[in-house]
Parts: C-alpha cells; structure tokens; sequence
C-alpha cells in the first residue's frame, strides 16, 4: 500500500554568502495515513524546515516528495495550492490569525479560497467554534481570547476544508501545561478520527504522546521508534451535527395592521419617498446588474463559441510545452483516415502551423502560416467576405493556393477591396488568394495578428517537407458527450500508436472556464449593488426611529386602548416591509428603464428579465424591511404606556 507522505532522499540547501548550508541531508521518510507522528530535535536541526517540505510550502533542492503517490514536483503552483488548501492543515506556534478579523472569520479564510458560499462557510465556522469550547467567542478578536483559545482557533481553521493531514508546529510552545493539554488531546482525537496528525516539537514529553517518535539532528534522521505505550482509549466522535435553522413566522392581525401602516405612509408622503430612494436606488442597481451582467456573460460566451466549442484538440507529447522529440511526430497522416470513420465526428481538420514571410512588391509582413484541409473553416464556423476556403482538390493537388484573413487583405491590399486571384509570396511559394476569411467582432477585441491558410498538403511538402501533424481538431456531432467523445479518441489513438504519445484539449472546459469567471464577476458586481441596499436600509431603519420618536403617544393610545406589544411590533415593522416593497417595485420599474436604454446603445446584447430575478428582488425587499425595520418596531413594542401617553 502506498504511504500517504513519502520522501526519498531529500535534501534542503540555502545560499549563504558564497556558502551553501544543508538543512536537511538526504532524509527518507514514509508516514502512513492516520498515523500520529512527532519529528522531534533541537532548534536548528532542520525539523521545521521538514515540515514546511511535508506541507507542500517548500521545495526540496533533491530528491522525490509523493503524496498519495503523487510526485509534487510535477504539481504547478496553482496544483500545490489545491493541495494544501484541501488536504493539509497548519496549526502554528504563533497562532498566525489575522487580527484585524474575528474568530469566526479567521477560521472562514481557508473556505474563501476554496470558494465555499458565505453561508454555509460561516456556519460551518462556527460549527467548529462550538466543537471546540468557542461557541460564545465567534465574533471576539484575537487579541481578545487568550493564547489557548487562540490556538483552538487555529485548529479550526485547520479543520475548515477537512483536514486530512495536520501539520503543527510547536503546538503547545506558547501555551501553559493546561492549555498544552488540551490542545494536544483535540490533536489526539483528531488522529483517532482517521487523520493523519504530524507534530514538530522539541518538547520530549509531547513527543511522547505520539505514536510514533523521529528524532532530527543536523539535518539527518537519527532515530525513527515506535511508541508502544499508545493507549487505544475511544475517543469521543468529533464529527459536526447539521444546523437546521429556524425562521419564526409572524401571525395576527394582518389586514389591521396593513391598513394602519398604509394610513401612517400616506400621512408623510415626502418622508415616505426619499425613505424610499435609497430602496429604489438600491433594488434598480441590484437587478440592472444581475440583468445586465446576465447579457455580458451570454456575449462572452457567444464570442467564445464563435471561435469553435463542441471541439477536441488533439496535440503530440504529455502536455503543451512539451518538446520532446520522440512525441514530434506522433500524429500521422493514416490518423486522419481513422478519424474520419468515427461516427461520433462531424469534421475535423489537421493543422500544421509555422511563421512565414509575406511579400507583394514592396511590403515584406511577417505571418502565422497554417495548413489545414478543406474541412478547416467549417470546424471553426469561419465565413468569407470573399471568395471561399480550400477545397479537395486543392488539398489533393498541393495546389499553391492560400486564404488571407482581414487583417493581411488590409497590409497588403490596403487600396484594393477584391483580392481574390492576386498572387502573394508565402515564403518563397507563389500562392493565389481563393478567398478572405471574415473578421469576426467580439468583446476580446480584434487579432492584431496576421493569418493565412494553405492546403496541408502544400504546407508540408513545398513549404516544411514534414510528414505529420503539429494538431488535428475535431468537431464532435451533435448528441455526443464531448467527455465521452474526448475518452474515445484518447483510447482509439493509443491503441493506434500503441502508447499515448499525445494529449488532448476540450474546448467545453474552457467554455466552464469563461462561465465560471463571468458569474464570478457578476457575483463580485452584485455584491457591491447590495451595499447601496445596505444603505437604503439604514434609512429606513432611521426614519422609523424618528416615527417612532414622533408617533410615542400615539403607541401610548393604541396601548391603552388594548393593543398588545406583538401588535405595535406588527405594525412598525409592516409599515417598514411596505415601504421597501414599494421600493423595490419602482426600483424594478427603474431597472426596466436602465434594460431598454442598454438595449438602445448596445442592440447587440439580449437584456431579459427572468421572473426569479423579479420575485427574488420581492423577497429581497421584504427582508430589507424585516431587518431594518424591526429595531425601531422593538423599540415601539417596548415603550411603557404611560410614559408614552405623557410625552408630547
């Protein structure tokens, strides 16, 4: 079975001076998982700097580091970054919370990175707070919990995103013997629920409650023993309950209280509606945003399958950048036929691609060259302004033809708007232009680039001499899981090749890609609008405060003549919930003002507004009014009788 950490001959060297010091010197090391394991050594003899290795946050100068028999060296940036965030938690000597931030939040910051949502990261926080004792300290600072809490907190934000292997560093260096224990119990119990629990200390009597003990001196592993003296106590479960949340239903009076609160809007007309604009505003930006943002990311999108989704790249080596030259030329000709019987494609074309030359008279332009079969255009959904793309015969004649695109017509035919029949120099090759691929209008903006196409055949035998392709790129038919389609031809191809000697690219996860950034965006541009409903909030929650102040003898009546506190409570925050409903339904009507006059400036977009949008906007308004009206409603219902019915 595979160990969980597996080092093999590691060493760590730093520069100093015109000195290169080794801290660590060729240490092999295997932890297993669930496995509770103290490196244990004086300051300096390089324990620290192991864990640091074991925690994916430093790179061994030799030597292999596999986790779960993954090679880290072959993890990129981004990989190793996802490896930490989600199968290793640090517990530091120095806590290393943000102090500017509460526990709750310090222990939310690994779920931001992950991209958890903001609920379910805070309840899972605090969750986590109440499993370890914090249950009343989610919201204290860190410079308010002592140094015992403060590494509780450490632990729960160790624990945030799983947790599988725990790193801890010093743990209980800065702690007195109480919390110390307490702190190294929650490890224990951590490693008895299945983790993997590794300990840098330099503490003998820490080390001792692991089960296993390696010593480090100088760098070197000098001793690797068993502890026989575990003991195999159960140990309370720490999982976490699921929090089911409880939201109380007002009952009563509703058509009285409507009424009333109606009757009191009515009363102050010019309160009542600049109350109101800060809901307008707000409600209006929300959904303009979210409606808006809805037709760039469709625009976005649509630019992004006009340069060819549904599509599968087929390159040679392991993965771009690969420049291995057994891999150069694994993709044949006889490849091409193969694919073409697949009943899963609908067209492809192969593509071999180099810079060349471009001369006519006195203009000499540099240029992308691409070979490529008369299927070419039709994979990408390219037109032509004029002209038309390769044909088979063409393709079959190594015909010295050549598709431009706008961007060389306009370089070298800057005065001639028909170019088709024209000779050009590709290179040293006389070619005539067929045809003039269009330019397509997007977001991204226009290539700046300069393209032509020839039939591959040219390509490879008058202009390269070479017998393979750079690429082939196929176009999936429709009904097809490009998934699926992508697992086939993967399979297909090596049983070709009789090893897989090249790699693929799904244009779909691009798609995903762009998808996911744009809502991203939207999000990120939605989240900003609610501010300004945070603020159209407050106002309301002030003017209610003073009508409250204003209106206190008439709560004394109400209240004298029977009224219960639910009841002023009902009324107050009614009229709150009435003026951001009402709100909210001039600010949709303003956004339908903002939709139309997008529509007008930018024709080329779909603005639409979605019944979800609305009726979220609805709710929205409600809870607005709910929050920031039930204050100064609280404060209504609390007022004594006959002190109200005495003020003036």
């Amino acid at each position: 079975m595979t160990a969980l950490l597996q080092l093999n001959g590691i060493r760590r060297s730093y520069q100093s001076g015109d000195q290169t010091v080794d801290v660590l010197k060729d240490v092999s090391l295997s932890i297993e998982s669930g496995e509770m394991v103290a490196i244990i050594g004086a300051s300096g003899s390089g324990k620290s700097t192991l864990m640091n290795i074991l925690g994916c946050l430093d790179k061994p100068s030799a030597g292999v580091y596999r986790v779960a028999g993954q090679d880290v060296a072959m993890l990129n940036d981004d990989a190793l970054a996802q490896l930490r965030r989600e199968h290793f938690g640090f517990i530091f000597q120095r806590y290393h919370l943000l102090p500017h931030m509460s526990a709750a939040h310090n222990v939310e910051v690994p779920a931001v990175y992950a991209g958890l949502g903001k609920a379910e990261r805070r309840e899972r926080a605090e969750a986590l707070l109440r499993r370890l004792g914090l249950g009343e300290r989610v919201s204290y600072r860190p410079s308010q919990l002592s140094g015992g809490q403060q590494q509780r907190v450490s632990i729960a934000r160790a624990l945030m995103n799983g947790g599988q292997v725990i790193l801890a560093d010093e743990p209980t260096g800065a702690l007195d013997s109480h919390s110390g224990d307490e702190v190294m119990n929650i490890l224990k119990q951590l490693c008895a629920q299945g983790r993997t629990v590794v300990i840098v200390t330099h503490d003998p009597a820490v080390a001792q409650q692991a089960e296993r003990i390696i010593e480090i001196r100088d760098g070197e592993i000098i001793a690797d023993l068993r502890n026989n003296q575990k003991g195999n106590q159960k140990v309370k479960s720490f999982g976490l309950d699921a929090i089911v949340p409880s939201w109380q239903q007002m009952v009563g009076r509703l058509r009285e209280a409507l009424v009333m609160a109606w009757r009191a809007m009515t009363a102050n007309k010019m309160r009542t509606a600049l109350t109101m604009l800060g809901i307008i505003i707000g409600i209006a930006s929300v959904v303009s945003i979210l409606v808006i943002g809805d037709a760039a990311k469709q625009r976005v999108l649509a630019d992004i399958k006009s340069i060819g989704t549904n599509t599968i790249d087929i390159y040679p080596g392991k993965d771009f950048g690969d420049d291995n030259p057994t891999f150069r030329q694994s993709l044949k000709y006889e490849d091409l036929d193969a694919l073409r019987e697949q009943p899963y494609v609908s067209v492809l074309s192969p593509t071999i691609g180099s810079s060349t030359r471009l001369r006519l008279g006195n203009v000499d332009v540099a240029a992308n060259v691409s070979g490529v079969n008369e299927q070419y255009f039709r994979v990408y959904g390219m037109t032509f302004t004029q002209g038309a793309g390769i044909d088979v015969m063409q393709v079959q004649s190594q015909s010295q033809t050549v598709v431009i695109d706008a961007n060389t017509q306009r370089r070298l035919f800057p005065h001639q708007k028909q170019v088709v029949g024209e000779v050009i120099l590709v290179g040293n090759m006389p070619a005539t232009v067929v045809g003039v691929a269009k330019q397509k209008q997007s977001m991204f903006g226009s290539s700046k680039t300069l393209n032509i196409w020839v039939p591959y055949s040219t390509m490879a035998n008058r202009l390269m001499g070479n017998t393979y392709f750079d690429s082939i790129t196929v176009r999936i038919r429709d009904g097809y899981s490009s998934h699926e389609v992508e697992q086939q031809l993967t399979r297909l191809l090596t049983l070709r090749h009789g090893k897989k000697d090249f790699f693929t690219y799904n244009m779909d996860s691009f798609v995903q890609a762009a998808e996911k950034t744009t809502r991203t965006l939207q999000l990120f541009l939605t989240l900003v609008a609610v501010i300004s409903l945070v603020v159209g909030g407050i106002g309301v929650m002030n003017i209610m405060l003073v009508s409250v102040t204003e209106r206190t003898r008439e709560i004394g009546i109400r209240m004298a003549v029977g009224a219960r506190s639910g009841d002023v409570l009902q009324q107050f925050l009614i009229e709150a919930i009435l003026v951001c409903l009402v709100g909210g339904a001039l600010g949709i009507t303003l956004s339908f003002a903002i939709g139309l006059l997008v529509q007008l400036l930018l024709p080329g977009w779909q603005i639409s507004f979605p019944p979800t949008a609305l009726l979220s906007t609805f709710v929205c308004s409600t809870g607005i009014g709910v929050v920031f009206g039930y204050l100064p409603a609280r404060n209504a219902a609390r007022l004594n009788p006959i002190d109200a019915l005495a003020r003036e």
